[in-house]
């Protein structure tokens, strides 16, 4: 099979090739290489003659996935059309690793990232952020918050908005950004490392095995994968003396977290903007994004040119990959579907689900716990 590396890539004249990113629709939420479209590879597989058919002939195709496994042997497929066609070499970490070996611009990447906050994303974000630490009680003085970074767009920015808070004294309180590195490799750690220095970020990493762990279970290992996370997350940042840690959970997790669980769990529950932990005591579990929108979010990123990790798990290459809650984006993109189809006729639609669980008449509902002990309307009819 016929590899290109990206330092040919970037040689090639722009209107010869075709460049076509096969990652799922949750992937290139976090960033496509510049100059592709998107057919996700799952698209190709079921009608590659139609994809083909569509796209201009006269120009070699070059397909990329995650790590430019996948996309070979899509690439050889679709060379079985008759179509010159390249696998990126690396895929989309090759174009990663690309942007980290410019000169060191870490001030003014810093700065541009701190005034739009500022500026012009202020009431989309600073304004939604310094709101839910206020409605939700997330912060109060004497705190020390653990923010912790996963390397995503929705943890990185969380840092740079508490930085932004903190430095209005209403509240005084210490920040520890905290990174566990649960088994990335070089390049994907090196990353993290990298945005933390433009964006002006002191992390404190820490290590564990966490993705060797779960690397040989078959059922539901990014679940297991998020609660190991979590509970190393807890154990460290009540080692360096905190008392909270914060998640980077945003408005588009909420409501379809609330959507999810009817759906396929059965239940009625959200995801909190604060929970106490059952298992380290005097440890509490924030998020202040929670008011703040996705769309938002990755304008923000897109403003600064910022490229930040997905999911960085072994299992990347052979699954759809997971959210920090465990679940896969294969169930979460299937309910943002949802939501965006419903949405064409109901405007209102998602803040209706989001304000559903903050109005329960509970005189309405058949069933609900309360403490582990299940009621039942009948109890008082």
């Amino acid at each position: 099979m016929k590899e290109l590396t990206y330092s040919e890539l970037k040689q090639l004249e722009a209107d010869s090739y075709i460049l076509i990113d096969t990652r799922d629709p949750g992937s290139i939420l976090y960033g496509m290489i510049p100059g592709a479209i998107h057919i996700s590879e799952k698209d190709m597989y079921e009608d590659i003659d139609k994809y083909v058919s569509q796209l201009d002939s006269q120009k070699m195709l070059i397909l990329y996935c995650q790590r430019g496994v996948r996309s070979i042997d899509l690439a050889e497929a679709v060379e079985e059309k008759g179509r010159q066609c390249y696998s990126l070499s690396g895929g989309y970490l090759a174009y990663l690793r690309d942007t980290m070996d410019f000169d060191d611009q870490s001030s003014e990447i810093q700065s541009k990232a701190e005034s739009c906050i500022r500026k012009k994303f202020h009431k989309e974000l600073f304004t939604p952020f310094a709101r839910a630490c206020k409605q939700y009680q997330l912060i109060q003085d004497g705190d020390h918050i653990a923010v912790c970074i996963s390397g995503g767009k929705d943890s990185m920015l969380m840092t740079k908005l508490f930085q932004e808070i903190q430095r209005h004294p209403q509240v005084k309180f210490q920040l520890t950004f905290l990174v566990m590195d649960p088994g990335y490799n070089a390049d994907n750690r090196r990353l993290i490392e990298y945005n933390a220095k433009n964006l002006g970020i002191p992390i404190t990493i820490f290590e564990s095995n966490i993705f060797d762990a779960v690397d040989h279970v078959e059922k539901s290992p990014c679940y297991l994968c998020a609660r190991m996370r979590r509970g190393h997350l807890y154990n460290k940042a009540k080692e360096l003396g905190c008392n909270k840690i914060a998640l980077g959970h945003h408005y588009d997790d909420v409501i379809e977290t609330i959507l999810m669980a009817m759906l396929h769990g059965g239940q009625v529950q959200t995801m909190m903007p604060k929970l106490h932990s059952t298992n380290f005591e005097g440890m509490e579990l924030i998020r202040p994004m929670y008011l703040i929108r996705e769309a938002d979010i990755c304008r923000w990123r897109d403003y600064n040119d910022l490229h930040f990790l997905q999911c960085a798990c072994h299992f990347t290459e052979t699954c759809s990959t997971c959210h920090e809650d465990g679940t896969t984006s294969s169930k979460r993109l299937e309910t943002k579907k949802l939501i965006a189809e419903l949405k064409k006729t109901n405007p209102q639609l998602e803040s209706n689900i989001f304000n559903s669980v903050s109005n329960v008449n509970l005189s309405t509902v058949i069933a609900y716990k309360k403490d582990g002990v299940k009621h039942h309307f009948l109890d008082n009819y």
